[in-house]
């Protein structure tokens, strides 16, 4: 048997943007045979975070994913939703409002500044540095830096240690500004990854002294904002599909517009202008490869006879991912209903 060191992570009850939370139990296991199955429920005291009134204080903090952490001995990371004492839901666990469907795929486009000393990585101290241009996917010092490519690479090797999806990272349109993406079969699963990168990534950049900003639209003027860009597919979608099956369901996303937006991060407003390779957020529009669209709908979706995945380019990068996935999900899902 040996010390393991349990590091269990949620989101707090804070409005509108909840927070990563964590701390660390130690339990004795066998780190080579150690499941999630052997990690128990643990409390936690939610009038310290939002969820909870200093005299009826305890919530309960319920394992629903588990992944070793190689920056400790015998480590692991456990990804947790918040419950009641009673079993039920806490109001802030949006996971338990995600229908489960093995069938329902997520992919996350993260996208993020780093920051230190209140401006992102690169910037020279007053001003701004030269426009948009040559940051995308650049390299080289003066477009990327040394101390954010660092940050990137580490943080992706945790994640892959980890056996997070992880499925790639690249420099973003604006200076300082970095992506990384992450897939997962089944509702929950990605949006569970995503959380646990998220949650690393604010590790790794302790060390460096570096914050990182999930704002939408940190900075007015000519510079993207940052979007966490959801693709998703269903069983249906995949294996029948059908043109009249596509334009249904964007009836749907167009009818629930407003109900989409308001899962999808806060102050959208200021990113979804219409510029920026976003549609104005009181628009609901789809293309073929436009990622001026509401929804981009792949080429190879419609060649396929309209079968696939969709990318809603709406999400912004503080959304929720566990919001985001269950808004899609009650759209999608009441479509399909009509072909069954």
């Amino acid at each position: 048997m040996a010390k393991l060191k349990l590091e269990y992570i949620w989101l707090d009850g804070y409005t509108p943007v909840a927070n990563l939370r964590g701390k660390t139990k130690i339990l004795d296991g066998d780190p080579d045979n150690f499941t999630l199955a052997d990690c128990p429920e643990w409390g936690f005291d939610g009038s310290s975070t939002e969820q909870a009134d200093g005299s009826d204080s305890d919530c309960m903090l319920k394992p629903v994913a588990l992944f070793p952490d190689i920056t400790r001995k015998n480590g692991y990371l456990v990804m947790t939703e918040v419950m009641l004492p009673n079993g039920d839901p806490h109001p802030s666990n949006a996971r338990a409002t995600i229908p489960d469907d093995e069938g329902l795929w997520f992919g996350f486009e993260q996208e993020y500044f780093l920051n230190q000393d209140g401006r992102p990585l690169g910037w020279p101290e007053t001003g701004f540095p030269d426009p948009q241009g040559e940051y995308y996917t650049g390299v080289g010092f003066k477009n990327v830096g040394d101390v954010a490519r660092s940050i990137v690479e580490e943080h992706l090797d945790i994640c892959l240690a980890a056996g997070v999806n992880h499925e790639g990272i690249n420099a973003e349109v604006a200076k300082g500004q970095w992506e990384f993406q992450v897939f997962g079969k089944g509702s929950k699963n990605a949006a569970d990854q995503m959380h646990i990168a998220r949650y690393i990534l604010l590790r790794v950049c302790e060390s460096y002294g570096v914050d990182v900003d999930w704002h939408c639209k940190p900075f007015a003027g000519d510079w993207n904002g940052s979007g966490m860009h959801a693709n998703f597919s269903s069983s249906h979608m995949r294996g029948t599909g059908g043109k009249d099956y596509f334009e249904s369901l964007m009836a749907k996303f167009d009818e629930y517009r407003d109900e989409h937006i308001a899962a999808y991060g806060p102050d959208n407003h200021l990113r979804l202008t219409g510029t920026h390779e976003t549609q104005s957020i009181d628009k609901f529009s789809y293309g073929i490869a436009d990622r001026g669209a509401s929804v981009r709908v792949p080429h190879a979706f419609v060649n396929d006879d309209y079968k696939g995945y969709l990318e809603d380019r709406r999400p912004n990068s503080q959304g929720d991912p566990y919001k985001i996935a269950s808004r899609i999900a009650k759209t999608v899902f009441e479509v399909e209903a009509q072909y069954k």
